[in-house]
């Protein structure tokens, strides 16, 4: 979360949790640390990660982001690029 003095950190952590209790526990009206312990797993691996549009990643879900990155192959510039070229 945030260090002190310093509320932009904290500002994803937020909205993911905000998210969260919108979109799945207030809707589901949960009611018991048991039900919150089923759906919340189930919620982040699922919904959140596998079908949820994040304007961020242009509107795709994370896991096909990550498919997409994968696929097109290192550019110029990235960390694994830049790794090969000068191994430590």
């Amino acid at each position: 979360m945030s260090g002190r003095a310093n509320p932009y950190d904290n500002a994803k952590a937020e909205s993911f949790f905000k998210t969260l209790k919108v979109e799945e526990i207030y809707l589901a009206d949960v009611v018991s640390t048991e039900e919150l312990a089923e759906r919340v797993p189930y919620y982040i691996d699922e919904i959140y990660n596998q079908q949820r549009l994040h304007s961020s990643l242009g509107y795709v879900p994370p896991v096909e982001f990550e498919t997409l990155h994968i696929n097109s192959g290192p550019q110029a510039g990235d960390v694994l690029t830049i790794m090969q070229v000068c191994p430590v």
